[in-house]
């Protein structure tokens, strides 16, 4: 297999994946309902912090959520607390990962509400 092979498969199994989670998502929703209800409750209707929280995927770091969304130091610092405090991230708190999944239109649907 060539390398443009090996990248076009890749392409394909990231689009599965991205299906696979659409039709998986109401039964994560489920799943998750009370640990979803927290988050909602902790990050509110700011949209810095929604999106900071959508930034959460591990591979930054605090520093690189504020720079990216422009929420104040201290406010991302006590978010960042208490989703830990309420079992709503892994790993290191300097670098942040939700526990959860949530779709990029988490907040959305929350709003609509």
């Amino acid at each position: 297999m060539n390398s443009d092979q090996a990248a076009q498969l890749l392409q394909q199994v990231g689009e599965i994946r991205k299906l696979l989670e659409l039709l998986a998502e109401p039964a994560i929703a489920a799943r998750d309902v009370k640990l979803r209800d927290e988050l909602r409750r902790i990050v509110g209707s700011s949209i810095k912090k929604q999106q900071a929280v959508l930034l959460m995927n591990g591979t930054r770091t605090q520093k690189d959520v504020f720079d990216a969304t422009g929420l104040h130091k201290g406010d991302l610092s006590t978010m960042v607390s208490k989703l830990d405090g309420a079992g709503l991230l892994i790993g290191e708190k300097k670098q942040p990962k939700l526990a959860i999944s949530i779709p990029s239109n988490f907040f959305d649907a929350a709003n609509d509400k």
